[in-house]
């Protein structure tokens, strides 16, 4: 053990304190809102590691995180900043309350300034992120993952997967400038689903790796660890031969216009040839913009209602990882498992068969020959007919081998009650 991990070990654990109404802990008074937050927006390791927190390791984290996710603050009537119930507690209900009860709200550069009636001081980026925050973070919800990931592990970490095909075989997803690691992790649990093996991001806003995307790729992590990250597009695609643009904005642009199953058909076909493709997707707030979408051999279009178009980023990915899948000839339908063969469209038998003709026509005359016993063809000039439409019915059917048993079972059972009925079969 070297002399660093042996001075944390005899660090003592830091208490939790109440300083102006928030409750910290450490030297620095850090809120105990910025140790669930550090922790939960990278690994727990990153997050104490930032914090740098004397006394506070994997050990000494459980009791400040139970702290937040038990709202114990309630009890001791205090709240962090940045915390949906301070905002609660305050009585502030809309945006506009809460740019009153600031001095002042310094929104960009500065240029913009909203003036209110409080004495703090708050930045943001632009008013549209001021308008989805203001009201605060549920952190203790968030403390509560963070307590899952410390006792538990990532949920399927252990989970690796590998790729179903060779590199270039399958189309490359290319997210363009991708705005939240929890989209990038979804969009690798769609690509792991269909068999999507490449995922390529171009300047990612929270960095890559990043450890949210992990958690919400939920057990796709051969696609978190095998995706790149590029600092322009130009990069991204520079090995591509053919790459198709998702937009739902008509662009006056004289390039091909493609459905995704046409864009899977023209990609099949470029790949069989040992070509490379890719299909380009958007940022989540604006997609596409028209100089990128320049640089691509077509649009790819998804057929939507045209009065709400927009797709969630994941959401793109899957329809058009659908398609890629729905086209593979070797395909599968749901899971396959040791103990689960491959399925295939069609009626499911199991380990049954489909009946013979002679299992089938041993039917048709056992249950005319029970209906003419008990006087069913009448008039009697009427039972070719009505023997034609039962045989059409039950061949219909397209019965099994049991499903015919059991028919003959029933028959003999109405005909000649049910012990009777055994031992004639017999």
């Amino acid at each position: 053990m070297n002399v660093e991990t042996e001075t944390m070990k005899n660090e003592a654990a830091p208490e939790i304190r109440i300083g102006g109404g928030v409750p910290v802990l450490g030297p620095r008074d850090t809120p105990v809102a910025e140790v669930v937050h550090a922790c939960h927006s990278a690994s727990i390791d990153q997050g104490l590691a930032a914090l740098a927190i004397p006394g506070l390791n994997r050990e000494t984290l459980e009791p400040v995180l139970q702290y937040c996710a038990g709202l114990r603050c309630v009890a001791d009537n205090v709240s962090c900043p940045g915390c949906k119930r301070r905002t609660e507690a305050q009585g502030i209900e809309t945006l506009d309350q809460f740019i009153l009860s600031k001095k002042e709200v310094i929104v960009g550069d500065g240029r913009v300034r909203l003036k209110g009636e409080g004495t703090e001081t708050v930045t943001t980026p632009c008013l549209e992120t001021l308008s989805k925050q203001w009201s605060g973070e549920n952190y203790w919800f968030w403390a509560r993952r963070v307590i899952r990931k410390l006792r538990h592990g990532l949920r399927r970490a252990h989970m690796r997967g590998e790729p179903v095909a060779g590199e270039g075989e399958t189309p490359s997803i290319i997210l363009m400038e991708p705005q939240l690691a929890d989209n990038i992790g979804m969009v690798a649990r769609a690509c792991a689903n269909f068999g999507l093996d490449d995922l390529r991001l171009v300047s990612p806003r929270d960095g890559w790796p990043n450890e949210k995307a992990r958690i919400a790729a939920s057990g796709a992590n051969y696609i978190i660890d095998d995706a790149r990250a590029y600092g322009t597009l130009e990069e991204s695609i520079a090995d591509l031969n053919w790459v198709g643009a998702t937009t739902a904005r008509q662009r006056d642009l004289r390039k091909p216009v493609l459905t995704p199953e046409q864009a899977i058909v023209e990609m099949r076909k470029r790949i069989s040839r040992g070509e490379r493709c890719g299909v380009l997707f958007g940022r989540e707030r604006n997609g596409l913009e028209t100089s990128e979408v320049a640089v691509a051999d077509a649009f790819i279009m998804i057929p939507v209602n045209s009065r709400f178009a927009s797709l969630n980023l994941a959401q793109a990915v899957l329809l058009t990882g659908y398609e890629w899948m729905r086209s593979d000839a070797g395909r599968s339908l749901g899971r396959v498992t040791t103990y689960e063969k491959p399925l295939t469209e069609g009626l499911y038998l199991g380990r049954d068969r489909p009946a013979t003709k002679e299992e089938l026509l041993g039917l048709f005359e056992h249950l005319e020959r029970e209906l003419e016993t008990n006087g069913f063809f009448n008039p009697a000039h009427r039972r070719s007919t009505v023997s034609q439409n039962l045989r059409t019915l039950l061949t219909r059917l397209n019965a099994t081998e049991q499903e015919v048993r059991t028919l003959r079972g029933i028959v003999a059972t109405l005909s000649q009650g049910k012990g009777r009925a055994r031992k004639r079969e017999e």
